[in-house]
């Protein structure tokens, strides 16, 4: 699976690892990965260590997910994006939106 999402132990931390290209082809998966939680995690971790290539549709995919988990109030975070991925997150100004890191 391209999208694998990890929920801490204690069910305050999810983690959604994105493999490949983060595209339009994702979006069921991406939603799923945190629409099918048990409840809300405090903090949601989008891993993009192994993302090759992430276009417009994937942007709205992550602003979907900060406001399924609240919005300006989120903890949401970005980690591990290649320097390619971090230029477009860059472009796009998300860094005002998202902890990228």
């Amino acid at each position: 699976m391209a999208v694998e999402p990890t929920l801490s132990p204690d069910g305050k931390k999810l983690t959604i690892a994105i493999k490949g290209r983060f595209d339009f082809a994702k979006h069921q998966a991406f939603r799923d990965a945190y629409e099918r939680q048990n409840g809300r995690p405090e903090q949601v971790v989008v891993d993009l260590s192994e993302a090759t290539y992430l276009d417009s549709s994937a942007l709205g995919m992550l602003l979907l997910l900060r406001d399924h988990v609240g919005g300006d109030d989120s903890d949401v975070r970005v980690v591990h994006a290649t320097a390619d991925v971090r230029k477009i997150l860059a472009i796009s100004n998300f860094e005002k939106l998202f902890d990228i890191s």
